[in-house]
């Protein structure tokens, strides 16, 4: 029986105070999930006994005491001072000749274990490190490829030294932590060979606005430390647990990072044991795991949080590290830990930050966070400039490490030209409740000393830097004081990278999501383009080529990226129904894709011309929709999200509804079968005068007032010349609307509304609700005010 060493098998989450959160986490994974298929690699953990009794042995408590009392944390110098002493201090520590054989005995165990071959990684774990109150992370030293038993004692030596790093005594200063009651525990466990591999983080929550049903993964060619340095922009992806749970087991959502560097093993520099190297153009280009382990490490994530869950009694969001073995080939759990970010915020408090004004768009990287911060950039790229930044400066850099935090906590916001959503910056800012935008490339060269900007992390996924000084507001709801409504309030929605942001508005579904918006940021090519490339230029194939690298055929891109940008909105409200609008592109602006001016018409009025219901059967387009269609299919069977319904828009007569329907049916989507319900766009005048019929082939009904209002005052209103004559508010519109909501109740339709009118006009939204309209769906800034609306509309009217 070991007195300094526990393995992995010996241990679980009660053992925290004896090993630390790392090395507790992951003898609790090795005990209990390695017989559900999750592969950790074996290891043991050299106690924090065996930290105090080192310690004791050589009398360095005293010497340690001293060195901290007169230290002050704030100042930069006293700290790097204090810290190289104390780090001099533990790591100049004999190690009794008990604690030295365990050591011994337990990596002779390791290599009979794996073979002579194996290394190791000597990792730290402190004492108080990954509790839901505070995160540890990055804070002690780590070593890899250990592969002999000399360079296995100098590794523990220097990880004990670690617990007095600056950034280390700073996070304890910060947390209210004792510096010499936290004690350094050290994991020594088989080496998974990422370097050769793939490595990666995930969380079992999104990061930025702890969307709860979504796994998020990042991943990068070998060794991880570039990701959480940020050095470089990862792949990432995210997997909707509910459909995945059900059995439909897809990837959501992906983007692809730049991965310009792998981090190998320097066999060759005993000095530098680690260093990095350029990945090829086509490694750069493609993502770095197949879709399969993506599943794979989704899998993982659900059954280590359901884990976690289990044993802590309360809902417990997981961060955790993964690495695939470049020999073996196979896909490892390295780290698991409480998220410590979304599991300390209140979950009926919506934040909401919206900017009051707008300013030249300077540069834009990854959000980070959801909030807004602005003042005097402030440039830095080593450590002698951390003494000359002031608070509320914004943090401008290449790159950040744990030695900067001392500064990043007194930042209004923070930029870096590298890294994605799981680097150093991301996850401190993160932490610290402070707005960064990571992966703005070439910011350090862009942003000038001096220049006041406002730092934008809340219009999605991509932040953006503002010139001056921007006015904000902060909009804090408690969503407990928000009463319930009789009419349906739902969202529009197109933007998917707004999706997870909005997902905890409290609406009833999603009431309009545009196909148009996903087609044109993301796909960027006409459908008919994709399909005849040979049609186009060679500059049009060129681009072509470049946009479906990744894909098997140019139809599979659209037909993926459709249906990924189609199911990551309907995931925001999944259960809750999402009404997709087939695609409704003029003719210019199906012109202005790629490719798309050698397949549209050129036309007086697009407004009035070849868009809608008429282009879906129509030889010129059929085989666009089919792959509209085949994406849907997708989204509804494949993916789990049944809870998406189809709407046709400009549908202009009743055999024309007839036709849809049969072509729908003709690519796979039938009316009725596995639920799905179509819904029609009402709004022509002929869409109310002949409801009673199209009842027959739609299941409800949602009016789009833009339309309706300009074809019923015959008003084009993209013209500024008329435009005074443009109102929704018109009798003769409203009575048409009214009509509306009869006829759907009439033939027990749905009735819904989705255009632009009751966002901006409060009595319009009240005119609906006394016509008995079923929902309203609104733009996301209008939905809060409306449901306090509604409600006392409601109330007046019992």
């Amino acid at each position: 029986m070991s007195e300094y060493i526990k393995w992995f098998n010996e241990l679980g989450m009660d053992d925290v105070d004896l090993v630390g959160g790392k090395n507790a986490s992951l003898g609790e994974m090795y005990r209990h999930l390695s017989a559900e298929g999750i592969l950790i690699p074996n290891g043991f953990a050299v106690t924090a006994k065996a930290y105090e009794e080192i310690l004791s042995f050589n009398n360095a408590w005293e010497e340690l005491e001293t060195e901290l009392k007169n230290l002050d944390p704030e100042d930069v110098v006293s700290l790097q001072t204090c810290g190289r002493k104390c780090r001099e201090i533990v790591y100049a520590c004999q190690l009794p000749e008990t604690i030295e054989r365990e050591i011994k005995e337990g990596f002779e165990a390791l290599k009979t274990e794996y073979g002579d071959e194996m290394s190791l990684a000597v990792r730290s774990s402190a004492t108080a490190e990954d509790s839901p109150n505070a995160s540890f992370a990055g804070q002690n030293e780590t070593f890899l490829n250990i592969r002999t038993y000399a360079e296995l004692i100098e590794s523990y030596k220097k990880c004990l030294a670690s617990n007095f790093t600056d950034r280390s005594i700073h996070y304890k200063f910060v947390h209210g932590f004792d510096y010499l009651k936290v004690y350094l525990s050290v994991v020594m466990m088989k080496m998974v060979r990422s370097d050769i591999g793939q490595s990666g983080v995930m969380f079992s929550i999104d990061t930025e606005n702890g969307f709860e049903d979504v796994v998020f993964i990042n991943a990068s060619y070998g060794l991880g430390e570039n990701i959480v340095q940020g050095t470089i922009e990862p792949d990432s992806f995210y997997v909707h647990k509910p459909t995945f749970e059900k059995g439909c087991k897809s990837v959501l959502k992906r983007r692809k990072g730049t991965k310009t560097l792998r981090m190998v093993f320097n066999e060759s520099n005993a000095e530098e044991l680690i260093r990095n190297e350029p990945t090829t153009s086509e490694e750069q280009h493609r993502f770095c795991i197949t879709d399969d382990e993506v599943l794979q490490l989704a899998e993982y994530a659900i059954k280590v949080e359901k884990h976690y869950t289990k044993q802590a009694g309360i809902k417990r969001p997981m961060d955790m590290e993964w690495a695939k073995d470049g020999i073996d080939g196979r896909l490892y759990m390295v780290q698991a830990r409480p998220e410590t970010v979304h599991s300390k915020t209140q979950a009926h408090i919506l934040e909401t930050y919206r900017l009051k004004e707008k300013a030249k768009l300077l540069i834009e990287g990854q959000a980070v966070g959801k909030k807004i911060g602005s003042g005097q950039v402030h440039k830095m790229d080593d450590l002698r400039a951390l003494e000359h930044f002031r608070e509320g400066n914004v943090l401008v850099a290449k790159t950040t490490s744990p030695d900067w935090e001392p500064v990043m906590k007194i930042a209004s916001a923070i930029i870096t030209e590298t890294g994605g959503r799981t680097c150093h910056a991301a996850i401190v800012s993160r932490e610290l409740g402070i707005p960064a935008v990571v992966g703005a490339q070439n910011a350090f060269e862009l942003l000038q000393e001096g220049d006041e900007v406002t730092v934008s992390c809340a219009e999605g996924e991509r932040g953006k830097v503002y010139e001056g000084l921007l006015d904000f507001e902060v909009v804090k709801t408690d969503l407990r004081d928000l009463p319930k409504t009789k009419t349906e309030i739902m969202m529009n929605l197109g933007n998917p990278e707004m999706a997870f942001t909005l997902a905890s508005l409290p609406v009833e579904g999603i009431g309009l999501a545009r196909m148009e918006f996903i087609i044109n940021s993301a796909i960027k090519a006409h459908p008919m383009a994709l399909l005849y490339p040979e049609r186009t230029d060679e500059k049009t194939k060129s681009e072509l080529n470049r946009l479906t690298i990744d894909y098997e055929d140019n139809k599979t891109f659209f037909v993926k990226t459709l249906s990924e940008g189609v199911a990551t909105i309907a995931s925001s409200v999944y259960p809750k129904p999402c009404v997709v609008r087939m695609s409704d592109f003029k003719s210019n602006e199906y012109a202005s894709l790629i490719g798309g001016v050698f397949f549209e018409p050129s036309e007086e009025n697009p407004m009035i011309g070849f868009r809608g219901a008429s282009r879906y059967s129509h030889p010129d387009y059929e085989e666009g929709f089919a792959m509209e269609c085949a994406a849907m299919k997708r989204v509804r069977e494949e993916m789990g999200f049944d809870n998406v319904i189809l709407m046709i828009p400009f549908c202009r007569r009743v055999a024309e509804a007839k036709q849809v329907i049969e072509t729908m049916e003709k690519y796979g989507l039938k009316r009725g079968e596995n639920g799905l319900k179509v819904y029609m766009m009402c709004e022509l005048p002929s869409n109310v005068i002949s409801i009673d019929a199209f009842s027959e082939y739609f299941d409800g009904f949602s009016i789009g007032s833009n339309d309706l209002t300009q074809l019923t005052l015959g008003v084009d209103r993209d013209s500024d010349i008329v435009a005074f004559d443009y109102d929704e508010r018109d009798s003769g519109v409203l009575k048409l609307i009214e009509m509306a909501i009869e006829g759907a109740k009439r033939n027990g339709r749905h009735s819904g509304i989705c255009g632009q009118a009751p966002s901006d006009y409060p009595e319009i939204a009240e005119s609906l609700v006394k016509m008995g309209i079923d929902s309203i769906s609104l733009n996301p800034d209008s939905v809060m005010s409306t449901i306090q609306l509604v409600s006392q509309i409601e109330a007046k009217e019992d």
